[in-house]
């Protein structure tokens, strides 16, 4: 079967591990069948997807296991102030996310974005700022978007999800972007764009797979990092974790209605331990580069197929 392209690829909520999963998993599946995923008509990206996403888009080589040398995306700049934030996040992990996550996912659109807005409004607003992790992303990447790009953040006040780059979405650059969709709730500020404050687009959903526009025939690729999240020793954590994996299931369906393909690929048992429980630690980012480098490797086009439908 010839390699193709997707049409729609989707990269998920997942920190600094679950950005090296991805980086990981694209880079092997290009090495063992030669896709180039730069090439994907759409881009969506949360909160770590978006910073792999706009890499992609931007046509940077994502790194691979060889390059040990070589700083992490999220670490793109050399400042050690931009090391130190991204490290005492990971103190915080996506734990700030699970409590908001856990209460919304299973209601109605409407009332679902009332609960965000009440549980984002009840979390005191993060201090830390994220313009030095701003700077690096302009300094990588520059403040041009993509038109293929998607990028998901929520609008702090109204609990409802924004998709960055969409037609009628307010205007942003890229780095206030992806800023945006990064900006964990109760520990970075929030990231005004337009007049209205912005937080991480996992307090929606953790792939948001029906922000893409999909179209019959369209094959979409969806790499889902928090699903490593679901062997986790705390129930809470792990009621969470199925709580995405449900979303991210009806958010496939939907695609799927629409006469798209769809392929939801999770961390598997070797990516999954790499990973931990603490996604934001950076100790293990190599390791988890190496593993999702090898699951992608080993993955190749005809072993995505067989799970597409």
């Amino acid at each position: 079967m010839q390699a193709r392209v997707p049409d729609v690829l989707v990269l998920g909520v997942g920190g600094i591990l679950g950005e090296a999963w991805m980086a990981g998993f694209l880079a092997g599946a290009r090495h063992a069948s030669g896709i180039d995923f730069s090439d994907a008509t759409t881009f969506v990206g949360t909160s770590a997807g978006s910073i792999v996403a706009a890499h992609l888009a931007a046509g940077v080589e994502l790194p691979t296991p060889q390059e040990q040398r070589r700083a992490a995306l999220t670490l793109a700049t050399p400042r050690s102030t931009l090391r130190t934030l991204v490290e005492r996040a990971g103190q915080r992990s996506l734990t700030a996310v699970y409590p908001i996550a856990g209460a919304a996912i299973a209601a109605s659109a409407p009332a679902g974005a009332l609960v965000r807005a009440a549980l984002l409004a009840s979390i005191w607003t993060g201090t830390r700022s994220m313009a030095d992790l701003r700077d690096g992303y302009l300094a990588t990447l520059g403040s041009r978007f993509d038109e293929r790009l998607r990028i998901v953040a929520v609008d702090r006040a109204t609990g409802r999800r924004v998709v960055f780059g969409a037609p009628g979405a307010p205007a942003a650059s890229l780095p206030d972007a992806i800023s945006a969709s990064c900006a964990i709730p109760g520990y970075f500020s929030p990231i005004r764009i337009a007049g209205r404050e912005y937080v991480d687009g996992g307090v929606w959903s953790a792939t948001n797979i029906d922000a893409a526009t999909v179209r019959r025939g369209d094959r979409v690729l969806c790499l889902a990092p928090t699903s490593a999240l679901a062997a986790s020793r705390w129930p809470a954590v792990r009621g969470i974790a199925a709580s995405w994996q449900l979303a991210t299931a009806l958010e496939a369906a939907g695609a799927r209605r629409r006469g798209a393909t769809v392929t939801v690929v999770a961390p598997d048992a070797r990516a999954a331990a790499a990973l931990g429980e603490n996604l934001m630690d950076p100790r293990r980012r190599e390791r988890v580069l190496a593993e999702g480098f090898k699951q992608g490797a080993a993955a190749q086009l005809d072993a995505v197929e067989a799970k597409r439908r």
